[in-house]
């Protein structure tokens, strides 16, 4: 990814020129007395997001791996031996309806990237496993994958990606509490 937003043609480009601050003021001084301290939040956050989601698609696209596939692929490596988990508990860790991995997991087992087995854990259970090649892809996938977002944020010192964590964490769980 460019650091000059506009060398690829990117459509954000002239957004990105208008800092969030400016919006901000723009509508302190158009609707006076309307909350606005969100926008320089909430704005760069959206496009951060979107650039690295943009980014993370045509980089998985070079690599010639679909996202959703990976995913699951992801989900089930960092288990651990012996690379297997249940339908339900891929749902749960991955956060998509019990159709998404349905349909994610049949498009992997075709591919030869996991098998479906009865599950140890329950009788009607079916584990999904990873074979071989699923096993090789995702580690090389991932492997070049974090090495290319690692340098994405190579323009933070350590402390400052410890800090932007921590504060990132903090947001996600006042939008999002753990149920309890």
């Amino acid at each position: 990814m460019s650091n000059d937003p506009g060398a690829d043609g990117y459509p954000m480009a002239s957004i990105l020129r208008w800092p969030a601050h400016d919006i901000a003021e723009s509508w302190r001084r158009e609707l006076p007395g309307v909350r606005t301290e969100s926008i320089e939040i909430i704005t760069p956050v959206w496009r951060v997001a979107k650039l690295l989601a943009d980014d993370r698609r045509r980089t998985l696209a070079g690599l010639g791996v679909d996202p959703s596939t990976l995913d699951l692929l992801s989900v089930i490596r960092r288990a651990g031996p012996p690379y297997e988990l249940t339908t339900r508990e891929i749902t749960r860790r991955t956060l998509v309806t019990p159709g998404a991995v349905s349909q994610r997991v049949a498009r992997a087992e075709r591919a030869g990237l996991v098998e479906r087995a009865p599950s140890s854990a329950s009788r009607r259970a079916v584990a999904v496993r990873l074979t071989d090649a699923g096993h090789h892809l995702v580690e090389t996938t991932v492997r070049r994958l974090l090495e290319h977002e690692a340098d994405l944020v190579g323009g933070l010192t350590p402390d400052e990606r410890q800090a932007l964590t921590g504060l990132l964490a903090r947001l996600e769980r006042t939008l999002a509490p753990e149920p309890g």
